[in-house]
């Protein structure tokens, strides 16, 4: 009795720590993505952000898991679109976040790309998903004329977030939000 009291007890903590940990990258995912409506980055090419937000979705990718890592993509996607962008910003959010999460969780699971690699195919495929809603929203292929400065931004930008997640690997623990 007093072990099935004391599991009991461990679960409500862990679930209770998850949850926290959860909010935290939640909230500072939303913090980041505030912050870059802030930066007036204008390369001339619509949709081309540095994507902050998503070193918190690498960072739980590697340390809390893909679950985890989706639902906090997609809940900053929607949250983040009513908040500072519109309808259609959270369409091309979350058609990115699958396709990169995708990507990202198959390359991580093989094994034998380091996290900034990971996040550099990550962000090619974020680019990949949005250019083919963006293809299905205007109902046309030659928006495709688009996709090497996006491939070429993609791969920038994942490896700027993919440098960071490995600086910050010394202060977060795996499992942490498991």
């Amino acid at each position: 009795m007093m072990q099935l009291q004391d599991r009991e007890e461990r679960h409500r903590k862990d679930w209770g720590r998850q949850s926290a940990y959860f909010g935290m990258f939640l909230a500072l995912s939303l913090i980041f993505s505030y912050l870059e409506t802030l930066i007036p980055i204008s390369f001339g090419i619509p949709g081309i952000k540095l994507g902050l937000a998503n070193v918190v979705t690498v960072a739980a990718l590697y340390y809390a898991g893909t679950k985890e890592a989706l639902v906090l993509a997609i809940l900053r996607n929607i949250l983040s679109g009513f908040l500072f962008g519109n309808l259609f910003a959270i369409f091309y959010s979350i058609a990115g976040s699958l396709s990169s999460i995708f990507i990202m969780h198959l390359l991580k699971k093989r094994g034998s790309f380091s996290v900034t690699g990971v996040s550099i195919a990550g962000g090619v495929f974020h680019n990949i998903g949005q250019l083919l809603v963006a293809m299905v929203v205007v109902e046309s292929f030659s928006i495709s004329y688009y996709a090497p400065v996006l491939l070429t931004a993609g791969m920038i930008t994942g490896a700027v977030i993919g440098l960071l997640v490995q600086k910050l690997q010394r202060y977060l623990k795996k499992g942490q939000m498991r």
